[in-house]
């Protein structure tokens, strides 16, 4: 059956239409597929425009064009796409040509139902797989205002980086209550540039972010667009109450992302009860230089100086490893992933009193 990603997606190339019916109905069926079911391979290139194909199972005898050919096609632009090869004759010089042309596999008709099935569900978890493995992780950090994740998350974010990870910032206000928004503008790409990260700066009002939309929608937005696999963000164990509510809508909004942690913010309140304690010990000078961004909130927010900084990821360590930490809340956890890793690969952090590894 599909893995987590989603129904398979199956080409299907042939010109008999009850064989036709037969692989279509199977896929459909036994294998949940959605299938793009195509018996006169002239209509192939308008047909399959915009249908990305998981899989794509073809008849090596067809009017027109031998499925030799197609294979070729597909191969030249879609190297990664699996391609099946079907025949009725059941002989070995076929088979050979077909598997020299690059095909994944061989079929000779008639093709039982749990042949098919077992055949592309094959293929297309491990192409999947394949995929998952070559795509960077994606990590999206949401705050309220600007500096937020610096503070929370900055040392995290920075390996992340260094790992070779995608960072993308998510920032639901310009922050005015807290200065100009204009220099706090400024202040946010210039930390997003320092740390390597693309920024999405919204404009919703300082002190009057909802819980539900237009905050759940923005965000909403932004997943769909950078589809990623980690999400921090603001805990509900917070006295600001746009802390608040753009966790609450973080939370409704990144439902379908594996992993989603809260990070601490000055105002956390004595409940934020984090259960990850990730080191930084390699990245405190990295969090220093993107707080050090924000100039126009050096002489206002005290937590912004480094001494205060340093301490409280020293304090935290004493529940981790390595001698400075960042404590992450997990609001959900359904994949083995960290800076630098794909999943099964190194994890997100290692708390000695609790189950996590660097």
């Amino acid at each position: 059956m599909p893995g987590t990603t989603g129904a398979y997606r199956v080409c299907v190339i042939e010109d008999d239409p009850d064989v036709l019916l037969f692989l279509t109905t199977v896929l459909e069926k036994r294998a949940g597929a959605t299938v793009l079911a195509i018996s006169d391979p002239r209509d192939l290139p308008g047909a399959i425009e915009g249908f990305e194909p998981d899989l794509v199972l073809t008849d090596i005898e067809l009017p027109g064009v031998s499925g030799l050919e197609l294979l070729a096609r597909f191969r030249a632009q879609s190297p990664e796409i699996p391609v099946v090869v079907m025949t009725a004759h059941a002989s070995v010089d076929y088979a050979v040509t077909a598997l020299r042309s690059d095909a994944d596999e061989f079929l000779t008709k008639p093709i039982s139902a749990a042949t098919l099935v077992e055949v592309v569900t094959r293929l297309v978890e491990a192409a999947r797989a394949k995929k998952a493995a070559q795509r960077p992780t994606v990590v999206l950090a949401i705050g309220a205002h600007p500096d937020d994740v610096e503070i929370g998350v900055g040392g995290i974010l920075s390996a992340h980086r260094a790992a070779g990870d995608t960072v993308v910032v998510l920032t639901m206000s310009r922050g005015s209550r807290g200065g100009e928004a204009s220099d706090r503008q400024d202040e946010s790409l210039l930390a997003a540039e320092r740390l390597g990260a693309r920024l999405f700066l919204e404009d919703l009002e300082d002190t009057r972010i909802s819980a539900a939309d237009p905050t759940v929608g923005i965000i909403e937005r932004v997943v769909a667009e950078v589809r990623p696999d980690i999400v921090y963000t603001h805990s509900i164990n917070d006295r600001h109450q746009d802390h608040r509510a753009v966790h609450s809508a973080a939370v409704v909004a990144t439902r379908s992302v594996r992993t989603v942690c809260c990070f601490q913010s000055p105002s956390a309140t004595i409940d934020f009860r984090p259960t990850r304690f990730v080191p930084i010990d390699d990245f405190t000078d990295a969090k220093l230089r993107l707080l050090s961004s924000y100039g126009s909130q050096v002489d206002i927010r005290g937590y912004l100086e480094p001494g205060f900084v340093i301490a409280t990821a020293r304090y935290w360590s004493r529940f981790g490893g390595g001698d400075y930490c960042e404590p992450l809340e997990v609001v959900h956890d359904t994949a083995d992933i960290s800076p630098g890793s794909r999943a099964g690969a190194s994890r997100l952090a290692d708390s000695h009193a609790g189950r996590i590894d660097t």
